[in-house]
């Protein structure tokens, strides 16, 4: 049987971490080295920013895909990077999603959004690798995008490395803007996170080290009801990224693989991007003895 790629959960912050450099950059660059080196296929991705109207996803078959401008970040660092989108990787996700019973169409039109490229630029700044985009669905049920997730999980069996960009704590609303807007520092931590967001972030962490397989998708579907989850995120487009990742590592064969956190940066005091990855690459001669 051939080896699963990792799935990772990236909380890919505002726009200016493209532009800033930071601990999750690092780590986004460590890990699409990895995937380059182990030869993916591709990429699949779902990210917070498209959510398609209707009963189910869409998905991007924009042959020359055009960027949604970057508040705050000099267009310098994404307007000559080239996308490259997996349009036969496109067609094969919308069969495999039919096949599973969800409503799925491509939309040839579509204008990339920084939730993605983002992630790609960092992970990937030599290149592009084809990549498949599929949208949320605007009434974000949990259930629904775990089943997109375990929808395209066998693409892991064929290299394509599968990710969700999304926000381990992500609300606009509670965030605390003025260092950002007055000074461009949106690493400005002038007071502590406030203890809503500290307890959530907390908690993702949690079922994401001690759960794996079915349980992961349970633990992360009873996030949704957390207590502190509507001030974690005023709106639900953000997590169901996560739901999309277990929905892509949470089958039976992926019991006893667990999410680690690789690397964690606050942003605009209250937001916290976590990045997690579930998984990992086969172990060669050379990793074994080191």
């Amino acid at each position: 049987m051939a080896p699963l790629t990792p799935v990772h959960f990236f909380s890919h912050g505002s726009t200016m971490m493209l532009g800033e450099e930071s601990e999750a950059a690092d780590y986004w660059k460590k890990a699409g080295d990895a995937a380059l080196a182990n030869n993916i296929k591709g990429v699949v991705m779902m990210g917070a920013h498209w959510d398609a109207l209707g009963e189910g996803v869409e998905v991007a078959t924009t042959v020359n895909p055009g960027k949604s401008p970057v508040a705050y970040v000099h267009p310098s660092k994404y307007a000559d990077y080239k996308l490259v989108p997996d349009i036969e990787g496109a067609h094969k996700c919308i069969a495999l999603l039919r096949a599973a019973g969800i409503e799925a169409n491509e939309n040839p039109n579509f204008e990339w959004i920084h939730d993605t490229y983002l992630i790609l630029i960092r992970m990937f700044p030599a290149g592009c690798p084809p990549t498949v985009l599929i949208s949320m669905n605007f009434r974000f049920d949990p259930h629904l995008h775990m089943r997109v997730g375990d929808a395209v999980r066998d693409l892991r069996k064929e290299g394509y490395l599968i990710i969700g960009s999304g926000g381990a704590v992500h609300n606009l609303w509670r965030n605390r803007w003025r260092p950002m807007l007055r000074y461009s520092d949106n690493f400005a931590q002038e007071v502590p996170p406030e203890p809503w967001a500290l307890e959530f972030r907390q908690s993702v962490e949690d079922v994401m080290a001690n759960n794996s397989g079915p349980q992961l998708r349970r633990a992360m579907t009873r996030l949704m009801k957390h207590p502190q989850y509507r001030d974690a995120h005023g709106t639900d487009d953000h997590f169901m990224a996560a739901l999309f990742v277990a929905g892509a590592a949470g089958d039976e064969e992926d019991t006893g693989s667990y999410g680690e956190l690789k690397a964690e940066t606050w942003e605009l005091t209250n937001m916290c991007n976590s990045q997690f990855t579930i998984g990992s690459w086969p172990k060669t001669l050379a990793t074994a003895a080191a």
